[in-house]
């Protein structure tokens, strides 16, 4: 990957949207430059998928989650990856082990996707941050 191919992934980032004539425009390339990247940067696995960000109204929270020593992540986190409402599934590191990213419809909703996480066996426990706001960073 290089910087061409960084600051395509920047302009993406901020909007999926984004017409490949536009990008070549802002970056000084061809529109099928932008095309042939896009497809082998997708290809590659290096961009996953296109997403929409939605101001729905909902209760934004992240949900994040301490599992025992012994626990495979990449299984659980696999399971929760299914769960209704769950926008990202992410293993980190520190304190907690994994945390969802939620959209839920209501303070019940979420309650039900906390309870849900301690019913596991895996899960030694869990805290919750509820989103207040959301801002789009400015990439580099």
């Amino acid at each position: 990957m290089d910087d061409l191919d960084r600051q395509i992934l920047d302009i993406l980032r901020r909007d999926a949207r984004t017409p490949y004539t536009e990008i070549a425009s802002q970056i000084g390339t061809s529109e099928g430059t932008v095309r042939n990247r896009v497809e082998r940067l997708t290809e590659e696995g290096v961009i996953e998928r296109f997403t929409v960000s939605t101001r729905t109204g909902n209760i934004k929270a992240m949900i994040e989650v301490s599992v025992k020593v012994d626990v495979d992540t990449t299984e659980i986190t696999d399971q929760m990856t299914e769960w209704e409402q769950v926008d990202f599934v992410w293993q980190v590191s520190g304190e907690e082990d994994v945390v969802l990213v939620v959209d839920a419809a209501d303070t019940r909703a979420v309650n039900q996707l906390i309870t849900r996480a301690r019913e596991l066996d895996e899960v030694k426990n869990t805290k919750t941050r509820l989103i207040l706001d959301e801002q789009l960073g400015r990439s580099p």
